[in-house]
Formats: C-alpha cells, sequence, structure tokens
C-alpha cells in the first residue's frame, strides 16, 4: 500500500508565532492562507501543517497521489483502495470515505497510542 506524500498537522497556538519559528528552522510557506490560520510549510522534503483552531490534536497525514510537492504521482494507491486494506487488516475507522465515490476522499484511523492518522486524497 502506497499512502503518498507525508506530513505532520500540528494544532498551534498562534500561528503567527508557529511560522516564525519553523521559518528559523529552514521552512517556508509553501501553500495556505494565513489570515484563514492554516500553513503548509516545506524544507526539502518536510512538510508541516499548521492549523490554529482547526482541531485539538496533532494529526499525522498522508496524500495519496501526491508528491511532497503537490504533484500528481501517475501511479499511486486511492484512499479507497487503501480504506480497503486497512479495514482487512482489521484496524478501526473513525472516520470513513465512501467506497461509491470517486476523486477527493479521506478516513482518518488512530494508532495505538491514540495519535490520529488522517489518509487524505486530493485528486
Amino acid at each position: 500500500m502506497t499512502l503518498g506524500a507525508f506530513s505532520i498537522s500540528l494544532a498551534v497556538k498562534d500561528i503567527h508565532a508557529s511560522k516564525a519559528f519553523y521559518e528559523s528552522l529552514g521552512f517556508s510557506q509553501f501553500a495556505g492562507e494565513l489570515d484563514r490560520n492554516y500553513l503548509i510549510m516545506k524544507n526539502g522534503n518536510a512538510l508541516i501543517g499548521l492549523f490554529q483552531g482547526m482541531f485539538e490534536n496533532n494529526i499525522l497525514t498522508f496524500n495519496p497521489g501526491w508528491d511532497e510537492s503537490a504533484n500528481t504521482l501517475e501511479n499511486y494507491d486511492d484512499v479507497r483502495a487503501i480504506q480497503k486494506q486497512v479495514k482487512k487488516a482489521g484496524i478501526k475507522l473513525e472516520t470513513e470515505a465512501d467506497e461509491n465515490s470517486t476523486g477527493p476522499a479521506s478516513f482518518v484511523i488512530m494508532d495505538p497510542d491514540g495519535n490520529p492518522v488522517l489518509i487524505d486524497q486530493h485528486i
């Protein structure tokens, strides 16, 4: 199973302070809108999402169909196919993608320590 680009989505208290902190570590704004309280910061292949007031916990995020520069991959595992494999493995879904749909979709699972894992396909 190929999960796609990986990033960590951080629930931040002050997006301006977080932006400045990660910029000091060599990250630059890759996507997002500061006035909408979310940014995607990039340093090489590393991606960090900064989200103020959108969710409570940090989230591990995978984007099927994308590389770390949000370029569409020619070959990738669709989120619904990944979801079927996850179900087959006996992992409980917190949210579920409609398996009869096509295009963008997502689902959430929890790792054994309670960390949310978002599989979020944008194409």
